[in-house]
């Protein structure tokens, strides 16, 4: 059930962003959202006397990880959106993630990619741009956004091999708050620098806040992590060609966005991708 579950809920980060960032400058929403967690796990490592890294050669992976799985990537597509870039058009970019890590995974990481499987990553692209076709505007948003946009799917395309091979028995609870914690040191001089930090204490921010701390940044990212220690960097990276659709699905039950017959075979597309990749 673990990919399924982890999909439903990255799937939903999407959502949270567009409730939270009309109260809230990106990076400020991030730099909060990653102080509260590290707190959270940190104590929740000390409970249940977690082990924490042995060298400081070990912290350093775990940090470097954090930074272009967290501050880079969410960085990026948070002020992407804020600056105009359509989610549609955020979330194809993301979508080529699984062809740079599968493209990346064989010369790193000693990864096999069979032809099926590459049949498999192109279909889920095919699926991924026709799922948001319809959410594509042309001359929407600005240059920096787009730029934005790309360096953080450069983050988590990164960090998703790096994870893997520097930081395979990463702790979920004192690694997960070392990566947090180094990107709240990270974050908070852009915040200083280049926003305001007003933040409007709205009903729909504070959901919109407990939902990505608890539910992303707790859930969905334990979740990443196990995937990639159990499983091939290419095939976790598979799973995200099923986000655009399954944010798709909740967007139709929560801001009633239909699906045109496109975004259907796209889905349908999408999956057999995924099966392709994942296929033994």
């Amino acid at each position: 059930m673990m990919p399924g579950l982890f999909v439903l809920l990255w799937s939903t980060g999407f959502i949270g962003g567009k409730l939270g960032l009309p109260y809230a400058e990106p990076i400020t929403f991030l730099v909060v959202r990653f102080a509260i967690v590290t707190v959270l796990l940190a104590g929740f490592a000390g409970l249940t006397s977690a082990p924490w890294p042995k060298s400081w050669a070990a912290i350093g992976h775990i940090a470097v990880a954090g930074m272009l799985l967290h501050a880079t990537y969410l960085g990026g597509v948070f002020t992407a959106m804020y600056l105009g870039v359509p989610s549609g058009v955020v979330a194809v970019i993301a979508g080529i993630q699984p062809l740079l890590v599968a493209a990346a995974a064989g010369p790193l990481l000693g990864e096999q990619i069979s032809r099926r499987q590459w049949l498999g990553l192109l279909l889920g692209l095919a699926g991924v741009l026709l799922v948001v076709w319809s959410k594509l505007d042309i001359g929407i948003g600005s240059p920096l956004g787009y730029g934005l946009a790309v360096l953080g799917l450069f983050g988590i395309t990164i960090g998703t091999v790096y994870q893997k091979k520097f930081c395979p028995g990463l702790d979920l609870r004192s690694g997960n708050a070392i990566q947090y914690a180094v990107c709240v040191v990270a974050l908070a001089p852009f915040a200083l620098l280049f926003e305001n930090r007003i933040i409007v204490w709205h009903e729909e921010f504070l959901f919109a806040l407990g939902w990505l701390c608890i539910v992303l940044s707790l859930g969905a990212i334990s979740l990443l992590f196990l995937l990639i220690r159990r499983g091939a960097a290419a095939q976790v990276s598979s799973l995200f060609f099923l986000v655009p659709p399954c944010t798709a699905l909740v967007a139709y039950f929560l801001f009633d966005e239909r699906l045109g017959w496109l975004a259907l075979l796209g889905m349908a597309l999408t999956m057999l991708g995924v099966a392709l990749v994942n296929r033994k």
